[in-house]
């Protein structure tokens, strides 16, 4: 249920669920293939197979298939999850990590406005830190015209999908009443292009935001989205 002028609603936006296997095992070995794929996508480009994917998770290519469905399907989860499931580790992951469970956290804060700055900064850090994200970029538009599936895959897919853990913060948000979200889509889309896609812009032409600006981006960002969707 979501929050509208004081009325409950249905949610028709709920982000869908991963399809394929479920529980904790079949989610370890899904994040497994993920992590193989980024990195041999990163490494030889979109041609790489998936049997090559299949060894370097240390699973079979029916498990592959069975999680994801396509290549096409696969690629375009692990360019999602770049910037809301980045794989573990330090510096700019380490970040992520650190912003996606501060998101997890949103809706429980005492001080909703302080504990959002922190996500956002964290969460914009680890993208302006990521090279592995720009390289996944330029991937991207590289194989674009030889596979238009992979556009077909963004069309097909929603704002909430592609971006889960932003998704479930925000619905969080408006489920406990703290802020009024009545297109979680649109709320979504709009939380990235005041935090996350001015970075990416400018990366893709090869410039970059100063430290100054970006906090100002991330604080006047954070003001604008919090004072649009509070309750009145």
């Amino acid at each position: 249920m979501g929050t509208i002028e004081g009325v409950d609603t249905v949610d028709t936006n709920r982000p869908s669920e991963p399809s394929g296997p479920r529980g904790p095992r079949a989610e370890r070995k899904r994040q497994a293939i993920v992590t193989a794929a980024r990195t041999l996508f990163l490494r030889d480009g979109f041609g790489v197979g998936m049997d090559a994917i299949a060894a370097e998770a240390g699973v079979s290519k029916v498990t592959v298939y069975n999680h994801f469905g396509s290549k096409e399907v696969l690629f375009t989860a692990v360019v999602a999850g770049a910037v809301d499931r980045p794989v573990a580790g330090t510096g700019a992951a380490a970040d992520a990590h650190t912003a996606v469970a501060r998101l997890d956290r949103l809706a429980d804060a005492d001080d909703l406005r302080t504990a959002f700055v922190d996500t956002a900064r964290a969460w914009v850090r680890a993208v302006r830190e990521d090279h592995e994200l720009a390289a996944l970029r330029t991937l991207v538009a590289a194989e674009l015209h030889r596979f238009p599936d992979l556009a077909r895959a963004w069309r097909d897919g929603s704002p909430t999908s592609h971006h889960p853990e932003v998704a479930r913060a925000l619905r969080a948000l408006a489920d406990r009443g703290r802020l009024v979200i009545p297109d979680l889509e649109v709320a979504t889309i709009q939380l990235h292009a005041l935090l996350v896609h001015p970075h990416l812009v400018f990366g893709h032409y090869g410039a970059t935001i100063d430290d100054e600006l970006t906090e100002r981006l991330v604080v006047s960002g954070v003001d604008m989205f919090l004072e649009h969707y509070a309750p009145r």
